[in-house]
C-alpha cells in the first residue's frame, strides 16, 4: 500500500506541520523523560520530520519508519484496526519504553503520518518531579483557569469575578463599575461567545446597548 511512501497534497502537508507545534508543546509539558516524533509517510526510509529528546532511541531527523509502526499500518489496511495503539518496548541499550503510536488523517481521511511518544521508564523520580515543581514556567504568575461544560456557565462565572473584583477596587469610582466591568471583560475575550452580551446586561441590570457603548469604546481607546 504505502511503498516507499505516498504523495501529500497541499492540505496533507498543512496537517502534518500544524503537528510541529503540538510536538513541541507536549514535550514542554511532558518533559524530558518523553521522547515526541512525528512521522510523515511521503519517505518511509526519512519518515521522522520532528523529534525531541531523540536521544532516548539515538535518532534524530532524518530516521526511517520503525517495522511496529510498519506493521500497524498493514493492519489497519487489512483489518481496519483502529488507529493507535499503547505497548511497551525496548531502546538499542534494552532500556524500557512505554509507548503509544497515533495516526494522523490528512485530506479525505488518508493516514499521512504518525505521531509517537515514547516515555522512557528509567527516568529518574527526582527529575520527573523537578518538572513539575521546579520550571520556570511555573513560576509566572498566570491567572486561573475555569473550566465548564457550557459557554454559558463561563460567562457567568467570568462576569461574577470581574465585578466582585471591580466592586472591591477602591480606585475605580462608583459611576464607573460597570464601564470598567466591560472593560475587563472584553479585555479577557468573554464577548467573543454567543450571547455575552446579553447575559451581561442581564446580570449587571444594565441594557444591551449600554454594553455595546462601553465595549466601542473600549476599542476606541485601544486603535
Amino acid at each position: 500500500m504505502y511503498k516507499n511512501g505516498i504523495v501529500l497534497t497541499t492540505a496533507d502537508r498543512i496537517v502534518l506541520e500544524s503537528y510541529r507545534n503540538l510536538c513541541e508543546g507536549m514535550a514542554n509539558y511532558l518533559g524530558d523523560g518523553y521522547e515526541i516524533v512525528l512521522h510523515s509517510l511521503e519517505n518511509l526510509d526519512s519518515s521522522v520530520i520532528k523529534i525531541i529528546n531523540g536521544y532516548h532511541t539515538g535518532r534524530k531527523e532524518g530516521a526511517p519508519i520503525t517495522d511496529l509502526a510498519l506493521r500497524m499500518l498493514e493492519n489497519i489496511r487489512e483489518k481496519g484496526d483502529v488507529g493507535y495503539i499503547a505497548y511497551f518496548s525496548r531502546n538499542k541499550k534494552n532500556e524500557p519504553l512505554h509507548s503509544t503510536t497515533i495516526t494522523i488523517q490528512g485530506e479525505e481521511g488518508r493516514i499521512i503520518g504518525l505521531l509517537c511518544i515514547n516515555f522512557y521508564m528509567n527516568t529518574p523520580l527526582s527529575t520527573m518531579l523537578e518538572h513539575w515543581t521546579d520550571r520556570e514556567s511555573a513560576k509566572q504568575s498566570l491567572p486561573g483557569e475555569t473550566f465548564v461544560n457550557a459557554s454559558e456557565d463561563l460567562i457567568r462565572e467570568t462576569v461574577n469575578a470581574i465585578r466582585a473584583e471591580v466592586l472591591a477596587d477602591e480606585a475605580v469610582s462608583a459611576s464607573n463599575k460597570n464601564k470598567e466591568i466591560v472593560s475587563r471583560l472584553e479585555a479577557k475575550g468573554i464577548f467573543k461567545l454567543k450571547d455575552s452580551v446579553v447575559q451581561c446586561a442581564r446580570m449587571l441590570n444594565i441594557s444591551r446597548n449600554t454594553v455595546y457603548m462601553h465595549i466601542r469604546n473600549v476599542r476606541d481607546d485601544a486603535d
